[in-house]
């Protein structure tokens, strides 16, 4: 089980991961974009997505930082931008969770299976902090 950092940047994430890479000096930053991940054919990738920076992920002195890219029309609010992501091995766990921090607070993408991960879900909860629920498979980072 973790609990670790999710920064989101407006179309300028590979910058910042490598800046923070640099400035930390951690291992060259695996980073995956909009474009290479699998297409759902019902919702066509917008041009102007294909290179933003879907996942990067950085070990900065033992803890994990991931970063991505604000979707192009999608609001962004410089200083709102870090959410916490919560991983475990234990689905039941992960249910348990997302469900007690949705209590008054608002979902904004149900947990279910998605091409990284068995149990992935987003929320914010009832104090306005920002939620990433997601299935550990060890090899994502996330």
């Amino acid at each position: 089980m973790s609990i670790n950092v999710y920064m989101n940047f407006n179309g300028n994430t590979r910058d910042a991961v490598e800046f923070y890479s640099e400035i930390f000096n951690t291992e060259k930053p695996q980073i995956m974009t909009f474009g290479e991940a699998p297409q759902h054919p019902d919702y066509p990738l917008a041009e102007e997505a294909k290179n933003l920076v879907m996942h990067a992920r950085l070990t900065i002195s033992g803890s994990t930082v991931m970063f991505s890219d604000t979707m192009p029309g999608r609001p962004y609010v410089e200083g709102n931008n870090i959410t916490l992501t919560y991983g475990s091995q234990n689905e039941e766990e992960l249910k348990s969770v997302f469900n007690k921090l949705s209590d008054n607070g608002k979902v904004t993408m149900e947990l279910q299976e998605t091409f990284w991960s068995k149990l992935y879900g987003q929320l914010t909860d009832k104090f306005g902090i920002h939620w990433q629920i997601n299935f550990d498979n060890g090899d994502t980072g996330m």
